[in-house]
């Protein structure tokens, strides 16, 4: 993924006003991320703890942004929950069904779409082993780490283009 400034970022969004784009959270930190490491930015925004916002690049170069909302925190002592993305496993909350606002009118009239992701958004660091979840929390797969990127991206891409319709 290229390196994104904050105008950028707050320009991609596409199931929100320009008005909420304008007030979301940014992170501070955008020239530490590793950027050549992402298939998307994803953040969580500290001020609402049932927010964060995904930033992709699509296959065309462009950048589409959407604003995501997470569940009420479930109790639970032994659940695991995987991630669609990555499939990477983790215990009781690290796996969230994170719900996103379709674009356009759909969204006006209240329709959504949801995916079961890491709730710290790493999905890409986790796929590159370069953040490690618990031991056992990664399958060990028989396809290559490319072809695993590959799948992550073919999946991401499907999310935001039923967020698009």
């Amino acid at each position: 993924m290229q390196q994104l400034t904050e105008p950028q970022i707050r320009g991609s969004f596409v199931n929100c006003t320009k008005g909420e784009a304008a007030r979301l959270h940014v992170p501070r930190d955008l020239d530490e991320r590793p950027f050549a490491d992402l298939d998307f930015l994803g953040w969580r925004d500290p001020g609402a703890p049932d927010r964060c916002a995904l930033v992709a690049e699509r296959p065309d170069g462009s950048l589409v942004g959407i604003a995501l909302r997470f569940p009420p925190p479930q109790r639970g002592f032994l659940q695991r929950s995987l991630c669609s993305l990555c499939l990477t496993t983790h215990p009781r909350s690290g796996v969230s069904l994170l719900t996103a606002r379709r674009a356009g009118k759909a969204g006006r009239e209240g329709n959504s779409v949801g995916l079961y992701m890491c709730t710290d958004l790493a999905c890409p660091l986790y796929v590159r082993g370069l953040k490690q979840a618990e031991p056992g929390a990664r399958f060990e797969e028989s396809l290559t780490q490319e072809e695993q990127i590959e799948r992550l991206n073919t999946k991401l891409n499907a999310f935001l283009d039923n967020v698009l319709k």
